[in-house]
Order: C-alpha cells, then structure tokens, then sequence
C-alpha cells in the first residue's frame, strides 16, 4: 500500500478529535509500522467531542490525547513540554496543522469579529504552531520549530485546509480569506526552515464530507477515507523539492 511506503516516528495533528483530524490518527495507527508516537491535539480531550479519541487511545499506547488550543501560546507551549516528555530531544517528524474553524456569512454582513477568530485560528495557529522551539540535542542540526530531526531525515510541517466550498467563495469572505493568507505563510516558513532540514506543504484535502465541509447544507463529493489516503499517499513521496508547494489530496499543484 502507499501508506507502507511512509515511515513516521511521531507526529502531532491539531483538530485530532472529528472529520480530517480524526481520519489521519485513525490512519496512522493502522498503519504496517504504526508511529512511536502520535499526538491528537484537541480542545477538550476530557469532553464529549473527543469520544472517538479517547475509545482509540484506550486501545492504543502510542496515541497521547494533548489539550490544544492553536489560537493560544500558552496551551502550545504546554503541549509541547507533553510531546518532549515523550520523544526527548529528537523532536517530531510530522506536525499537521488541521484545525480550523468556518465561519459562513455573506460578504455584506461580514463582522470584524468573525474574520478576527477566523484569521487567528486558521492562519496565526499554524504560525504559532511553527514557532515552538525544542530543547537543543548535542550533535542536532537546527532548531527552527519543534521539527527537529538530524539529517539525512527531513521533517515536514503540513496545512490541510479546504478553497472548495460548496458555495461561490466572493460571496463568503472568512472562510477563503485566511485560507489565502495560510498559502502565504506556508511559502514563508518553506524557506524560513530550509535550512533546518524542514518542509512545509500546504494540502487541499478536497471538498470532505465532515462536519464543516457539510455546513452549507450540500454533500460533499470526498470522503474522509479517500482524502485521508490520498494525502498519505503524497506525503509518502514528498522530497525536499515540494517544499512551499500547496498540493491537492490527488498530488496535484493547486495554483493560488
């Protein structure tokens, strides 16, 4: 399968507890090499949302359920003191940025307020996300993000987020806004963290049939099952040239 062809040691999703998130740790841990590690970042590890999450990690031990609320530094900072307790000084392979929330209204009543929480958790969470900085390991190159890796193994930094809305976009501004925004900061952090031995890959899981994607009343065309195997599948050939790309669930260039 595509998916045997990924080796990951550990590796964090935001939004781990419903839809695209949910998918991609239920994927991990099926996997022929399952990870050391895999973090599910979530609002309320603890709540009813999270049920999924937590009958999973009662099966397995290598899924760690870490509170996280990407639009704040203090609960990023807090769950990446979990994850170093885990993984020591060799950092994560893998941080997916998922989370995201989809405030739909129409361009002429469009609030401040909306765009503001829309921006901060779309666009400044994966930001912040990117800046965490690991505790230093004697003899390992970088430093830029928790993403430490020694060479020859890049580490990879992903945003998942969604510019097919069942909608005409022009009229809903919040949603694709940050969206763009996110494209910019993906190229931003490419070259930023290069030299570090990290890449960042912005990918489009498609139109997916979950919570958010189902919002405007229209279902969607992909299912979770198919997005999350065919991101999968182009992480599993991703190399150091795709860095900055924004890519679709198929492996396509999406240009933006």
């Amino acid at each position: 399968s595509s998916m045997a062809g990924l080796r990951v040691r550990s590796l964090l999703v935001t939004g781990a507890n419903r839809g695209i998130g949910l998918g991609l740790v239920q994927h991990f841990l099926k996997m022929p090499n399952p990870p050391q590690w895999v973090f599910a970042g979530c609002r309320d590890p603890k709540g009813q949302r999270a049920k999924e999450l937590q009958n999973l990690a009662s099966k397995h031990p290598n899924l760690v359920i870490v509170p996280l609320e990407v639009a704040s530094p203090a609960s990023i900072n807090t769950a990446a003191t979990t994850v170093r307790e885990h993984v020591g000084g060799s950092g994560l392979n893998l941080l997916i940025n998922n989370a995201g929330i989809a405030k739909i209204t129409l361009l002429e009543n469009e609030t401040p307020e909306n765009m503001t929480e829309t921006y901060t958790t779309n666009t400044v969470g994966p930001l912040l996300m990117g800046q965490v900085r690991p505790s230093p390991k004697p003899g390992c190159p970088g430093g830029a993000s928790w993403l430490q890796l020694p060479y020859p193994c890049p580490s990879c930094e992903i945003c998942t987020h969604s510019l097919a809305p069942p909608f005409p976009s022009h009229h809903h501004p919040c949603p694709v806004s940050p969206q763009a925004a996110l494209n910019m900061l993906n190229k931003c952090q490419s070259l930023a963290y290069k030299e570090h031995g990290i890449f960042c890959v912005a990918l489009h899981p498609g139109w997916v049939q979950t919570d958010m994607g189902s919002s405007a009343g229209h279902t969607p065309p992909v299912t979770v099952d198919d997005s999350v195997k065919g991101m999968l599948k182009v992480l599993s050939s991703l190399s150091e040239k795709d860095t900055g790309t924004f890519l679709d669930w198929e492996g396509k260039v999406v240009p933006w």
